[in-house]
């Protein structure tokens, strides 16, 4: 059995912060913990507005708190996002997102990230990233 708390994880190399100022992530579940996903407590800022597109990673998000809206850059349709909302990137989907509040989002990846993950330029994690330490 795995047990972690959040405010634990946080306060750990666990918590990443993007370096644009965008989000934060909390990465309780990781590649090691050998479960086939990993499941993360992202903040996402108010104001933000960025580009992600998932091209090695699946994720499906629901928000916990706060509002914003999620574009898909393929038909520029925009979808609200408030609690109890969730969005699924089933098919790498290039995407936008926009906080019009802080937001709180649960969010899963398949394959599981390793922990060390950041954008890169395209807005996707690399399959390879260097492996967290606790």
């Amino acid at each position: 059995m795995i047990v972690r708390t959040l405010q634990a994880a946080e306060n750990s190399s666990r918590k990443i912060v993007d370096p644009k100022g965008n989000w934060d992530s909390t990465r309780l579940l990781l590649k090691d913990d050998n479960m086939g996903f990993s499941f993360h407590i992202t903040t996402i800022y108010k104001g933000a507005d960025f580009q992600m597109h998932y091209q090695n990673h699946l994720e499906s998000v629901f928000c916990m708190s706060g509002r914003g809206e999620v574009e898909t850059l393929a038909d520029g349709k925009k979808y609200p996002i408030e609690p109890g909302t969730i969005y699924i990137l089933d098919q790498h989907d290039q995407h936008v997102l926009r906080a019009f509040e802080e937001m709180k989002m649960a969010c899963v990846f398949n394959p599981p990230l390793t922990g060390k993950e950041v954008h890169n330029a395209a807005g996707a994690y690399e399959l390879d990233a260097e492996k967290i330490e606790e």
